[in-house]
């Protein structure tokens, strides 16, 4: 596809460069959920107890307040949609300009150093599991390790911060949560804080876990009850509850998503006296984007719990609240909720004309001919990498196609 595809083209080089792709998805996860975060702020009630077109009370708590509106509307339209499409027309859906932006931007993103503690975090579990990272990329030295601890140590800083700022706003009543429910007290919003930051976690982990083990022998996937009983429901018949489990799961992280950036969001009018620390206007109007709940829910309920899913995926099965995330999030699933994303996936592709994968590179048989077979990876080289699991889809093909990005 280099001549059919110059931007999918464009786009492969640059991702698959060396860990870039690690580099890609560390900073597309801080986009996703700060977009997420904004979309709350944007689309959030101010008052609970305005007249919204004559609904009773009940309606209003479900859709407004709790946000069930704003969820399902972000998971299909903003998700599962293009989504499905992506999953299966990779080649068309990369070519053009703002996929190629949109990769600059994530990795511009990682660049700053934000998120770099999330790098101190995956040597930590590899020391661990005792399994190397395996890189793609030289050791650094010099100029390049200093500049990469230096960051680490900045990133450490940023996250001290944020942390300090959502639990001060959380004990003094000043986050969205007393907007949307004044009754509740200061301690169980920051009970609910560490309760769905979890749940966000086990998600994100549960994701890398699945596809993981789904390389292994069936009598190796659990080596306890649950562990068993997670991976006869996963695996049950010809595996159709694995994307089950996929949907279910987006729609609870979505959720979980909205509900930490209310718990998080801050509730605090610059100019009145009563900013954050006494800090500026300016920094306070920003904090109110959501920054530092983007920042804290990306490394401490994302990022961190998918590497520690990639070193020790044999734990996440084995743990009872793996089963019971499954079994809910395949009832979600099962509601139909989210079903519009396959009428609307289907409308996107004939209005845009996108074609299946095969079109362009074959199908695996016709690639293994082709002496372009697809490359198969070893769970021990998930280890402290983002890219395991669901993400191998550069395995598909030759890695000497990718010769450096079209002059």
């Amino acid at each position: 596809y280099k001549d059919s595809h110059p931007m999918t083209y464009k786009n492969a080089a640059l991702a698959f460069r060396g860990d870039n792709l690690d580099r890609y998805l560390m900073g597309r996860q801080f986009m996703v959920l700060l977009v997420v975060f904004v979309i709350n702020q944007c689309a959030g009630p101010l008052d609970p107890t305005v007249d919204v077109l004559g609904l009773p009370d009940g309606v209003k708590l479900v859709f407004l307040d709790i946000g069930l509106g704003m969820i399902v509307f972000t998971c299909i339209l903003g998700q599962l949609t293009t989504q499905v499409n992506a999953s299966h027309c990779m080649i068309d859906f990369i070519n053009n300009y703002f996929a190629l932006f949109t990769l600059y931007v994530a990795m511009t993103v990682e660049f700053s150093g934000v998120m770099h503690c999330s790098y101190l975090v995956q040597n930590l579990l590899s020391a661990m599991s005792g399994k190397p990272i395996i890189s793609n990329e030289p050791p650094r030295t010099g100029f390049t390790f200093a500049f990469f601890w230096g960051r680490v140590l900045m990133s450490m800083a940023i996250l001290g911060f944020c942390l300090a700022v959502v639990f001060k706003a959380l004990f003094n009543g000043q986050t969205m949560m007393t907007v949307k429910y004044p009754n509740l007290p200061n301690g169980v919003n920051v009970f609910l804080f560490f309760f769905f930051m979890s749940i966000v976690g086990m998600l994100e982990g549960m994701q890398i876990a699945f596809f993981a083990v789904a390389k292994l022998p069936a009598n190796e996937r659990g080596t306890s009850f649950f562990g068993r009983k997670t991976c006869d429901l996963l695996f049950k018949g010809n595996g159709q509850n694995l994307p089950g489990f996929m949907i279910g799961r987006q729609l609870t992280v979505v959720c979980s998503f909205f509900l930490v950036a209310s718990i998080t969001g801050l509730n605090i009018e610059p100019g009145q006296g009563n900013n954050i620390f006494g800090i500026k206007d300016g920094a306070q109007k920003f904090l109110n984007y959501g920054f530092h709940g983007a920042v804290i829910t990306t490394i401490l309920a994302s990022i961190t719990w998918q590497l520690a899913a990639s070193a020790f995926p044999i734990a996440f099965l084995n743990n009872p609240a793996t089963y019971i995330l499954l079994v809910f999030a395949l009832f979600l699933e099962w509601t139909g909720l989210c079903s519009g994303a396959w009428v609307l996936a289907r409308v996107f592709k004939s209005a845009l004309g996108i074609q299946y994968d095969e079109v362009y590179v074959g199908t695996p048989e016709e690639r293994m001919a082709n002496n372009h077979a697809d490359k198969e990876m070893t769970i021990g080289q998930d280890v402290g990498h983002l890219t395991g699991g669901g993400f191998a889809g550069h395995l598909v093909g030759s890695h000497d196609a990718l010769d450096g990005p079209i002059q």
